[in-house]
């Protein structure tokens, strides 16, 4: 009988010649390949001698001579018999051993899928249709984002962005119930899967433990990032160093005390999702800030393709075959260099909080753009390093200004989100029922807020000048109006202007 290892039970190994069958008992772990330990079975072949079993490690040399001795008592076998067949099947458990390891290793790797010429011909077709973004963003609403029509573009070139050196991130923010995570989790389908790092909770000090290269250009998604409250710090640093390295000290075969670095590289594109605006100021600085739509009219929209959905009406082979499609788009897309000749002439208006950063993230943004209509553009060629390049257009520019309009207007509110969301609403109630003066207790509930969340809105208002108390005789209740009805308006024309003003400049010359 030939030397042979059956391997098709991992819990049952069994190495079989012309006298001994030794059946590896629990299979052998994977890990530590400095020692085999194993529960061994030997028995005679074709014997009714009772089998032998035995734990030990097949490396030591004194377990192994003490289990031989033991066999050839009890099987009465010569040793040196006994020992070549110990010997060979440690040869054949290690080869076992390695090819698990690679096959492991193997099915961790994301599969890259390679286009056909006719997938790839498909996509560079789509890519240089002349309204690209319009057609986009069809393609994402038909895949089964529901709404937010200006927020899942903006999330989408976000996620396109990763391929570049200087990524861009993005958060969304909104109360319970919204759709922030389904938002995120629909538009990261687009992007192909091989680029998404989907994170529920983390450890403190995970980040660290990734590969050296296994976060590069790719899109790490957060559900919620309550759940990684203690991690954000490496994240931060990964988002702005675009490396993190750790020091620690372990020891060596040899006992000795050794200092390893742990470097992990990126750059990386960061999106998650948070009900709690303040705690993330750091990281909120770093991102776009998405807030989602909150509207009733954005409740009839969910709730009547909820319906469909439960209904039968929805084609939900249609919507993963767009879900592929787009992939397939974003797979043709190839890093490029963008120069941006009109960035010097650019400027943000004076209201936006965190200057800096936000002239950056507007830049970089213009040039996710370009980079998405990279087929469209013409490839020029620099003359002293022959670096191939393409340019922004004016057009880029003004598709950039259209969708970051109120990406800028909140950077430069000086309420956070769920303030000025209850601002507004306050006065949509206010012009309907043509009031000026209100009770809390009366918008308590008309928009349904709890009292101590309008505690905590009505102190920020007032400590920004926008209500104020009204005293009136003869009334034990609170009155209060609002004191600039326009002021948000006002902001947003503000920005308009700033921006309209921008390109007109750069259309004259």
């Amino acid at each position: 009988m030939p030397n042979n290892l059956n391997t098709q039970n991992p819990d049952q190994l069994i190495y079989e010649n012309q006298i001994l069958q030794l059946s590896v008992l629990g299979g052998i772990k994977l890990e530590g390949l400095d020692r085999m330990r194993v529960t061994i079975k030997v028995q005679l072949q074709q014997s009714s001698r009772p089998a032998v079993r035995h734990n030990l490690d097949l490396y030591n040399d004194t377990q192994l001579e003490k289990f031989i001795r033991k066999l050839a008592e009890k099987l009465e076998i010569g040793t040196s018999i006994i020992s070549a067949s110990l010997s060979e099947l440690t040869e054949e458990l290690e080869k076992y051993r390695l090819n698990r390891i690679k096959e492991t290793q193997e099915d961790l790797k994301p599969k890259v899928k390679k286009l056909t010429k006719i997938e790839t011909d498909k996509a560079i077709t789509f890519l240089k249709k002349p309204n690209l973004l319009q057609e986009t963003n069809k393609l994402i609403g038909e895949s089964g984002v529901i709404g937010e029509e200006t927020n899942r573009q903006i999330m989408y070139l976000i996620m396109t962005k990763r391929k570049q050196e200087q990524p861009l991130h993005v958060i969304s923010f909104g109360s319970s119930g919204t759709g922030k995570t389904h938002l995120q989790e629909k538009v990261s389908e687009c992007i192909p899967q091989e680029d998404i790092i989907n994170i529920t909770t983390l450890s403190d000090n995970a980040f660290y433990y990734f590969g050296k290269t296994d976060l590069k250009y790719k899109v790490i998604v957060i559900e919620d990032l309550d759940g990684l409250l203690n991690a954000l710090y490496p994240l931060r640093e990964l988002q702005t160093k675009k490396r993190i390295v750790k020091t620690i000290v372990r020891k060596d075969t040899n006992g000795k005390t050794k200092t390893i670095h742990l470097i992990v590289e990126g750059p990386v594109c960061v999106a998650g999702c948070t009900t709690k605006e303040q705690i993330y100021e750091d990281n909120a600085n770093r991102s776009f800030l998405l807030y989602l739509d909150e509207s009733k009219e954005q409740d009839q929209k969910i709730m009547e393709y909820q319906r469909q959905v439960s209904a039968g009406k929805i084609d939900v082979y249609k919507q993963e075959q767009i879900r592929l499609s787009l992939q397939n788009v974003q797979r043709t897309l190839k890093p490029i260099r963008i120069i941006n000749p009109f960035a010097e002439k650019l400027e943000l208006p004076q209201a936006v909080f965190k200057p800096r950063r936000t002239n950056n993230h507007y830049l970089q943004f213009i040039e996710a753009i370009t980079f998405y209509y990279q087929y469209q553009r013409e490839k020029k060629y620099d003359k002293d390093t022959g670096e191939e390049y393409i340019e922004v257009t004016i057009e880029d520019i003004e598709i950039a200004n259209n969708l970051l309009k109120e990406v800028l207007l909140r950077k430069s509110d000086e309420l956070n989100g769920a303030t000025r969301n209850y601002l507004e609403m306050l006065k949509a109630y206010l012009i309907i029922k043509k009031k000026k003066e209100f009770t809390a207790l009366e918008i308590r509930k008309q928009l349904r807020v709890p009292k101590t969340t309008q505690w905590r809105y009505h102190r920020q208002l007032h400590d920004s000048y926008l209500i104020k108390k009204v005293k009136q005789k003869n009334k034990q209740t609170n009155q209060f109006i609002i004191t600039n009805e326009k002021e948000y308006q006002e902001l947003e024309a503000q920005i308009q202007s700033v921006l309209d003003n921008c390109l007109k400049k750069i259309r004259k010359k």
